[in-house]
């Protein structure tokens, strides 16, 4: 874990840009070279696209052309996301040889940032998974020990911001999918509220969970890339005076997990929040928008699939619609109950993961099966489309726990603000 972005913030990397310590080529420079094929961080790397999108940079840096930011940092896209004349293998047989036409449009904003996309980011089999451990093109391998999983399905983003081969990189969110590996891996990932960044270009999973995220080392950093990704130059101010947390139970949490979040957030009140509910409400839904999605490939080319992922699909395609019918009705009521607790509290504190990260191809864990086990803290926050950010809590055993803070849409510099406050 000592790439050469290790330890920098987009601030600091600024800072040199701006006072000419350091230049766009240059910091590619450093994010080729950081790249570790063994931790399979990314499936494809672009060296000559970012070189001349980086020459280009400084050039205009060098004109008084400042892009923000964003201006010349080295970024990693989740292959998932369309980067125009690069593949998007979404980690599937499926799409062997597929190369994107255009970029996405959350990679327009990325490029009109100033940003240089170094490559594509290994993910779990078109995003349906939370271990990062099923693709064509292997498990991405968390930095803290390789023989563990990096978490899914954006391990690839947060692998390589991890082990600091780019400082900033993008993932999508269904259930948990840059949070969940943000926290196993001990760098910082944050789901804007719903449709707050744009999905066309993206290939869909769950269209009415689907989020477009950042992973960064710091919250802080997060902020700025969404900032660009929203185009939301300014703060909204944080209200004077404490905020209101109170810290989330709903599901079994380990111990030392449990132990470790708890000491952020010492003083806060408890509040119960139905994350079983939820829970249910989450896999209905995805899982019949999924099967949608997947149907005709499920039908004519099943042999392509990873296995796990197939079997998923199979047990996703008896989904009956009722099940559907009522998700969604339950969706509304719970919402309801979120706005009323949002409404007394600007910030929700509670872990992003229950466990550390288990082994590569471990099925089993101390709360039962691992898949769920992930899932459980963070897909609450998917169906009811609020802002959710995790970041680093410390360690158990050895190994990186998060802390995931979710406040209302259109609160989210609290969400930062607070962030900010416990910050190490």
């Amino acid at each position: 874990m000592t790439g050469s972005f290790t330890g920098w913030t987009l601030d600091a990397l600024g800072r040199d840009l701006r006072s000419g310590a350091a230049t766009a080529t240059g910091l590619l420079g450093r994010a080729l070279a950081s790249i570790d094929p063994s931790l399979n961080a990314f499936a494809t790397v672009d060296a000559e696209g970012a070189a001349a999108a980086a020459r280009v940079l400084d050039e205009e840096l060098a004109a008084g052309r400042d892009r923000g930011p964003l201006h010349g940092v080295p970024v990693g896209v989740k292959d998932v996301i369309d980067v125009a004349g690069l593949p998007t293998g979404m980690g599937s047989a499926h799409f062997d040889g597929h190369v994107a036409d255009g970029d996405a449009a959350c990679v327009t904003r990325l490029r009109e940032a100033g940003a240089v996309i170094v490559g594509k980011t290994t993910t779990h089999e078109f995003a349906y998974g939370a271990s990062g451990d099923t693709a064509v093109n292997g498990p991405s391998r968390n930095p803290h020990d390789p023989s563990r999983i990096s978490g899914g399905s954006s391990g690839g983003s947060a692998v390589a911001v991890a082990a600091g081969m780019v400082p900033l990189a993008l993932g999508t969110d269904t259930g948990g999918s840059v949070r969940i590996p943000a926290a196993l891996c001990g760098v910082a990932g944050f789901k804007p509220a719903y449709d707050a960044v744009p999905t066309g270009g993206v290939f869909p999973l769950s269209v009415s969970f689907d989020h477009v995220g950042v992973l960064a080392a710091t919250a802080a950093d997060c902020r700025t890339a969404y900032r660009a990704l929203t185009r939301r130059p300014h703060d909204v101010p944080v209200p004077p005076g404490d905020l209101r947390v109170a810290r989330i139970e709903g599901v079994p949490v380990a111990d030392e997990v449990a132990d470790a979040v708890r000491r952020l957030v010492p003083d806060a009140p408890t509040e119960h929040v139905d994350l079983r509910a939820l829970r249910r409400v989450f896999a209905a839904i995805q899982d019949s928008e999924a099967y949608d999605v997947h149907a005709e490939r499920v039908a004519v080319a099943p042999e392509l699939y990873q296995r796990v992922t197939l079997d998923r699909l199979r047990r996703a395609e008896r989904v009956p619609g009722w099940r559907y019918v009522r998700a969604c009705r339950e969706r509304a009521r719970l919402a309801e109950e979120a706005a009323e607790l949002l409404r007394r509290y600007d910030v929700l504190a509670l872990p992003t993961v229950p466990i550390t990260a288990p082994e590569i191809g471990q099925g089993e864990c101390e709360l039962g099966p691992v898949q769920p086990a992930l899932l459980s803290m963070t897909c609450a926050w998917n169906v009811l489309g609020l802002p959710a950010l995790s970041v680093p809590a410390g360690t158990a055993g050895g190994l990186p726990v998060g802390l995931q803070l979710v406040t209302a849409a259109g609160r989210e510099d609290r969400l930062f603000a607070f962030a900010e406050r416990i910050a190490p």
